[in-house]
């Protein structure tokens, strides 16, 4: 999160004021608690002192954000049902009654 903060400016001194404060998170959180804030700020792409200190506040950090290249895991069992199965017969042009 340091180094995220320090490369978004045009001079690194200027992002020093934002470290201390997310440092001084350290005071009332748990380092494990910002540390999980910090990534999920990162996978939000909110990387500011703000947004850590509001996932602290709302006890968001403890939530897992899903990586967009990660697919979601389709189940199958005897209650999936394809496209085909709610696909409207062209024959007729009424919708399938169920």
């Amino acid at each position: 999160m340091v180094e995220g903060i320090l490369e978004r400016r045009p001079h690194p001194e200027q992002g020093y004021r934002s470290c201390l404060g997310l440092l001084s998170l350290s005071k009332k959180y748990t380092p494990e608690r910002l540390e999980q804030a910090c990534c999920r700020a990162l996978a939000l792409g909110a990387i500011n002192t703000k947004s850590v200190r509001s996932i602290l506040a709302k006890g968001l950090g403890r939530i897992v954000v899903q990586d967009e290249s990660d697919e979601p895991v389709l189940r199958s069992h005897e209650h999936v049902r394809g496209a085909s199965y709610f696909a409207t017969p062209q024959a007729t042009g009424k919708p399938r009654v169920h």
